[in-house]
């Protein structure tokens, strides 16, 4: 049985970085074998409606951001997607009473490329691309997770995409792989709280937590953590695969929910 994973996509340039996060990326995707399909709710794709990529063929990458060097814009990672999958996707949502689009049209931003270049190099498993809506609470987001937990057992991943910690504005590019005090002890929390499976906690993060503003200004980057959690639900079992930091007020952090 597959399992559900929420993981950091960081800076674009780690898509061609060879560090220990890179390292461990690598390695869980190995780990992992091949999966039967993979399903990524990505940060950087954002609708009131949840909407999930719907096609067999090869995906357009989409470069989602500005000012890099120009090898980013030279990659390409033309993984394919599945109908049949997203099927199995849509149905589970609506049968929960969440809608739905399917769109036949939409790429792979870096919120789904940068990590899956990394874990599958070779492009060659299917994939499933899921928006995200920040208008919608924790709780919400958890239910997102819970709906589609059934697909882990049909070997089928399923990715939160964002950042524990993603504060641009606090950004300290002398600070390579530096961590801010206060980034820490916000992580900290966070992870006795998963691992307890305190989820009354969890979903008051932003009274409770210790500098959750601080952390966590950009929603969006935060939310995909709920769905990650909520598809282990069943299980309620967490580990941490990898914790690091760039800049001061960047994490990576893979969590895993069997």
């Amino acid at each position: 049985m597959a399992a559900s994973f929420f993981i950091a996509h960081g800076s674009p340039m780690l898509a061609i970085e060879d560090n220990r996060y890179t390292r461990d990326l690598q390695q869980l995707g190995h780990s992992l074998g091949t999966p039967a399909a993979i399903v990524v709710f990505s940060a950087h794709w954002i609708s009131r409606t949840l909407s999930i990529t719907s096609t067999n063929d090869p995906y357009e990458t989409i470069y989602d951001f500005g000012g890099f060097p120009r090898e980013l814009y030279e990659i390409t990672y033309p993984a394919r997607g599945s109908v049949k999958v997203a099927a199995k996707v849509a149905q589970l949502f609506e049968g929960n009473g969440i809608e739905v689009r399917r769109d036949s049209r939409r790429g792979l931003d870096h919120g789904v490329w940068v990590i899956l270049r990394h874990m599958f190099p070779e492009a060659d498993i299917p994939v499933i691309a899921a928006s995200v809506n920040p208008l919608l609470p924790p709780e919400e987001q958890y239910r997102i997770g819970q709906a589609i937990a059934a697909l882990k057992n049909k070997n089928i991943v399923v990715i939160g995409s964002g950042a524990t910690v993603h504060n641009l504005r606090a950004i300290n590019f002398s600070a390579d792989h530096e961590s801010d005090e206060w980034a820490e002890k916000f992580d900290d929390w966070l992870i006795d709280h998963i691992q307890k499976w305190d989820t009354v906690s969890l979903f008051d993060y932003k009274r409770l937590a210790p500098h959750a503003q601080l952390a966590t200004p950009d929603y969006e980057h935060f939310l995909p953590l709920f769905i990650a959690m909520g598809c282990g639900d069943a299980s309620r079992k967490a580990r941490v695969l990898h914790r690091s930091y760039r800049y001061g007020a960047l994490s990576h952090m893979i969590l895993e929910f069997a």
